[in-house]
């Protein structure tokens, strides 16, 4: 013979079970969020550059696209040639750029209103070239070399450095000191310390470069080669650092 269900006990184990329920919630209340301490901590290194990137184009007009890419063309053949005497290995040297562009004659209004089409009266060949100078003493001559080659557009110049990886390692440590201090300035402020770390992570670096006031000095430069001042790159670290606090 089947028994009907205890629904008497069925009943009780729920009211039981959800006592249980509702005490968990409310000790989870009572403690609330632990107490802590945020902080920003930044870091950064000042160091040389070892290299140099150099954006340099070449532009020439003819009165044909065949012939002004033939000019382009020959000069930066020289160009290039140059930076491999120079010293330049070709894995640093890289077109950045070409184009072909017609120049147009716009002809005046005339007297009616009427306004002829533009007309082609030829075209400019553009080819640019970046170009890695692993040996920073030799920009200025290079550049001063280039520009007799042909280059007549860009010389932009970008210090950097190789490998900064040790660098950002040092200003990585500095950012998180920095926290670190900051932290206990404001724990001693307001009468508590500081616990273990909960949280941290790094927001971002980023190098920046910076003069430095005797850059041509150290440069070497000759005579005849274009003065350049180095400076230095100053790699930043900003990281968020996370506190308990034990009162």
């Amino acid at each position: 013979m089947n028994k009907a269900p205890n629904f008497r006990y069925l009943a009780l184990f729920t009211i039981t079970l959800s006592a249980l329920v509702l005490s968990t919630l409310s000790v989870a209340d009572d403690e609330g969020p632990t107490p802590r301490i945020l902080v920003t901590g930044e870091g950064s290194v000042d160091i040389a550059p070892d290299m140099a990137i150099l954006s340099l184009t070449v532009t020439r007009q003819a009165e044909t696209a065949r012939a002004a890419l033939d000019a382009n063309s020959s000069a930066m053949q020289e160009v290039q040639a140059a930076m491999t005497s120079a010293g330049v290995e070709k894995r640093d040297l890289q077109t950045s750029g070409f184009s072909i562009q017609p120049n147009y004659f716009y002809p005046p209004q005339q007297p009616s209103g009427k306004r002829e089409p533009p007309k082609i009266i030829g075209y400019t060949v553009r080819n640019s070239l970046t170009v890695r100078v692993r040996d920073i003493s030799a920009v200025g001559k290079i550049l001063d070399e280039s520009v007799s080659l042909g280059v007549n557009e860009g010389g932009n110049i970008m210090f950097t450095n190789d490998d900064p990886s040790g660098a950002i390692t040092r200003a990585r440590i500095k950012a998180v000191q920095h926290a670190i201090d900051k932290a206990k300035t404001l724990a001693d402020a307001a009468g508590v310390k500081t616990g273990q770390i909960l949280e941290i992570s790094e927001q971002s670096y980023s190098p920046r470069p910076m003069q430095m006031a005797r850059a041509e000095m150290a440069m070497g430069r000759a005579a005849d080669a274009v003065p350049v001042a180095t400076g230095e790159n100053t790699y930043k670290v900003t990281v968020n650092v996370s506190f308990a606090i034990d009162q």
